[in-house]
């Protein structure tokens, strides 16, 4: 059984690599909020130390035999299976330890699966790890299995991004001869592999102990992990091959944990929703809930599902990396040096800004809820038009030979790498885009059900923007809609959280599972009318400012 989530916390703030107070605890939330749905979050790990009696002349029976008949007895099991992995290494393991062994498996019914056999003095802790894979960011968690506690967490961004900013530009590199291997490397070797080294550093862990992995992705990276043709995903009528992949072992996608570990991918939905939304599904509850709610995951595919416990609808727009700041000449990740919150004053056009980081960090560029904010009040300043275009003179404006306009946010003796922090039209152009595709696809979605964004009674945001998102500006620029500010609410990465609680949980991975089969998904790229609500949503905020009018008024 998990325990208090508090204490898990306590636990993952003394790690290496932590992020924000505000983070930590939307994660805390959105885990204990699982637990009260009754959803019991339990697994079948288990670690003791036996003692066997040593072999002789009189006591001839083989180590496994002895093995065998020690840990039935320890565990009250009927059936013990050992793999070869730990067959090969059990007469040296148990002699190099006097026969006092340590004991680490899984109880499957009555069957106990022996993972491994350590010394007396192992004091390690069982481990799982939760990955979500990103487009542009893999982020990981890795967890007490036996405690539930975060041990440690680590981000980087994904080792594909050099094959393409967009999953269609990967999986046309696939195609090309090596491309499977380059994109599976590109993620498993260049980017899970270090992650997992940094995690158990921090940790003090051995990457034996790592018993069980879950990764969250979409469609398209799930495909690319596990080396398989992704190339029927971008092709009409877009089927994937699978949505569920299920008995596949870490170590034969190339992750270097304990060679009997599951790899638990969380299920598919359609070609552009994968398993990162059943996982962010799963962890914000519209599933038990009986009003109608709204769950946006922005990353570079924008994924949206809508419904409650009665039904559930999905679908995904091709938003770009923009939220995660590709794409745009300043932007970076929402980490260290990120400035994530801006204001400018409309007299002066003098900006102030909030960068993440300790006090004192200077600038280094801009991260998704950043740029929104900018975006926002250059628009309320005057200084852009609904186009994106600059229309107003100042200090802090400039004009290229060309005759393309930039705002310069920090100058270069304020910035951390010596250059200015600017933002130009050609950074607006592609991150209005990037909106409009989230607000069109909301609207396209809620349009096939005959409804409209009155019914949303809550709605959730995701995804690595930034946690200091301002939701008033994004409502402004036309990303989200205008409804009622106290009914949306930010929780980070829920991908993450979801891919969290599979590793934790078999109830939960049925769950997730469960989501999976029983949501229908909708094509935006095939339906009639998508295409005339994206254009019209590419515009601040939107062609029709009537569905604006809380910030036409403050406009």
């Amino acid at each position: 059984m998990v325990p208090d989530i508090a204490t898990a916390y306590q636990s993952r703030m003394q790690t290496a690599d932590l992020t924000s107070g505000e983070e930590i605890a939307i994660f805390e939330k959105l885990l204990s909020d699982i637990k009260a749905t009754g959803l019991e979050l339990v697994n079948t790990f288990a670690a003791e130390r036996i003692e066997l009696p040593e072999p002789s002349l009189d006591d001839t029976l083989p180590d496994n035999e002895r093995f065998v008949n020690a840990v039935k007895s320890t565990f009250g099991v009927s059936k013990v299976t050992i793999p070869f992995s730990v067959l090969r290494d059990l007469a040296k393991v148990l002699r190099e330890n006097d026969f006092k062994v340590r004991v680490i498996g899984e109880h499957r019914g009555a069957d106990f699966f022996v993972y491994g056999v350590s010394s007396h003095d192992d004091h390690e802790p069982l481990c799982g790890l939760a990955i979500d894979i990103g487009t542009t960011t893999v982020s990981a968690v890795l967890v007490n299995l036996k405690g539930g506690e975060l041990l440690a967490k680590a981000s980087a961004g994904n080792g594909q991004i050099r094959y393409g900013a967009d999953v269609i530009n990967r999986i046309i590199e696939q195609g090309k001869t090596g491309g499977v291997k380059r994109l599976k490397d590109a993620v498993v070797r260049e980017t899970i592999e270090p992650l997992i080294t940094r995690l158990c550093e921090s940790a003090g862990i051995s990457p034996q102990k790592i018993l069980k992995v879950c990764v969250a992705s979409n469609t398209t990276m799930n495909h690319l992990l596990l080396g398989v043709d992704a190339n029927p995903v971008r092709m009409e009528p877009y089927i994937p091959t699978f949505f569920h992949a299920n008995d596949i072992f870490a170590m034969e996608v190339g992750m270097r944990v304990n060679p009997n570990a599951r790899l638990i991918l969380c299920p598919n939905i359609g070609s552009y929703v994968g398993g990162d939304i059943t996982a962010g599904t799963l962890a914000t509850l519209l599933w038990d809930k009986d009003e109608f709610s709204l769950f946006v995951d922005l990353g570079t595919n924008g994924e949206i599902v809508f419904g409650n416990r009665d039904f559930m609808m999905s679908c995904a727009c091709s938003a770009g990396p923009a939220f995660e700041g590709g794409d745009i000449s300043c932007g970076m990740r929402a980490t260290d040096g990120a400035i994530q919150a801006i204001k400018i004053d409309g007299e002066t056009m003098e900006p102030s800004y909030e960068v993440i980081g300790e006090a004192g960090q200077k600038p280094i560029g801009l991260c998704g809820s950043g740029i929104i904010d900018l975006i926002s009040e250059l628009y309320r300043c005057g200084i852009i038009n609904s186009k994106g275009k600059y229309v107003r003179e100042g200090s802090r404006v400039k004009t290229d030979e060309y005759g393309m306009g930039s705002y310069v946010i920090v100058d270069s003796k304020n910035s951390e790498t010596g250059r200015e922090i600017v933002l130009t039209e050609v950074d607006i152009e592609s991150f209005v885009r990037a909106k409009g595709a989230i607000y069109s696809g909301i609207d396209t979605l809620l349009s096939s059900l005959d409804m409209d964004a009155s019914v949303i009674e809550h709605f959730y945001v995701a995804g690595g923007i930034g946690s200091g998102i301002n939701i008033k500006n994004a409502i402004n620029i036309g990303m989200f809609p205008d409804i009622e500010l106290e009914k949306y609410e930010y929780i980070g990465n829920s991908s993450l959280a979801g891919s969290y609680t599979c590793v934790l949980s078999r109830n939960a991975e049925k769950k997730v599972n469960e989501l999976a089969r029983n949501m229908t998904y909708i094509e935006l790229s095939t339906y009639q009318g998508y295409m005339d609500n994206f254009i019209a949503a590419c515009f601040l905020p939107h062609t029709d400012l009537s569905r604006f009018k809380s910030a036409v008024q403050e406009f």
